[in-house]
């Protein structure tokens, strides 16, 4: 078993699911953010994506946090007249950001980074464990 492939593969899935983590808590700190006027749009949700490609060092697929999309999905509105924001109605357009969604995706997330972490973590043990095994 080549241990240093599965350190880098691992470490792959670290470094993705920390970009994921990133977007993911730029969205929840956005999500009652209002613009700043009647006109201006709203911050619009990121969605993180992923690929992948082949590390040829490794001679290994790992993954990567792709491109960062941004969520065409419609803005929430909040009837809130004395807004500078506010149209003529009264209401306000509000980021489509669901915050329980949100912090589900985290919680996901947060999973996939501790399995990661994890696998570099008995990737080194068993290393260190061969070694000893060897030098006895």
């Amino acid at each position: 078993m080549d241990f240093s492939k599965a350190i880098g593969i691992a470490a792959s899935g670290l470094k993705a699911q920390s970009g994921r983590m990133r977007v993911i808590s730029e969205n929840i700190a956005n999500a009652d953010s209002a613009p700043t006027s009647a006109t201006a749009e709203p911050y619009r949700r990121k969605i993180p994506t992923f690929t992948n490609h082949v590390d040829r060092a490794l001679d290994a697929t790992v993954v990567d946090l792709g491109r960062v999309r941004r969520d065409q999905s419609p803005f929430r509105s909040k009837q809130d007249p004395g807004n500078p924001a506010a149209d003529a109605n009264g209401e306000v357009r509000m980021p489509n950001v669901n915050v329980l969604v949100e912090t589900v995706d985290m919680r996901e997330a947060q999973r996939s980074y501790e399995a990661n972490l994890n696998m570099v973590t008995l990737t080194n043990r068993m290393v260190s464990r061969t070694i000893d095994i060897l030098k006895a």
